[in-house]
């Protein structure tokens, strides 16, 4: 397995991380993009000023060497550029909790596919 580095709000952090899970981690936050921009494009100006329906959280979680949860609430973003993740990492001897910036997350995930191939 690979270490995947994640750029957090301050620092970073990397572990050990499957391709296979990178990939689910992906696919999970696709689904949370297609959330924020529901949210947004509701609270858009000119889009009718209706009150957005609430959209379900993202909870991502991952078992291996370490446990991985990332976590967010697409309600409370303007966009999705504005938004952040809880991340939060631990096994037996350490846990660690920090935001990260959601663009930015993609962006290590992109790198770390591209690098494992």
């Amino acid at each position: 397995m690979s270490q995947l580095t994640l750029n957090l709000v301050e620092g970073s952090v990397s572990f050990r991380f499957s391709p296979e899970a990178a990939r689910e981690l992906q696919n999970a936050i696709a689904e949370l993009m297609e959330r924020l921009k529901a949210v947004a494009a509701k609270a858009a100006p000119g889009s009718g000023g209706g009150r957005p329906s609430p959209q379900k959280p993202m909870e991502y979680q991952y078992t291996g060497d370490i446990f991985l949860e990332v976590f967010c609430n697409p309600n409370i973003y303007p966009t999705p550029f504005a938004a952040k993740v809880l991340i939060t990492l631990r096994d037996d001897r350490i846990r660690v909790s920090s935001e990260a910036e959601l663009t930015r997350v993609i962006e290590d995930l992109n790198q770390y596919l591209e690098q494992v191939g």
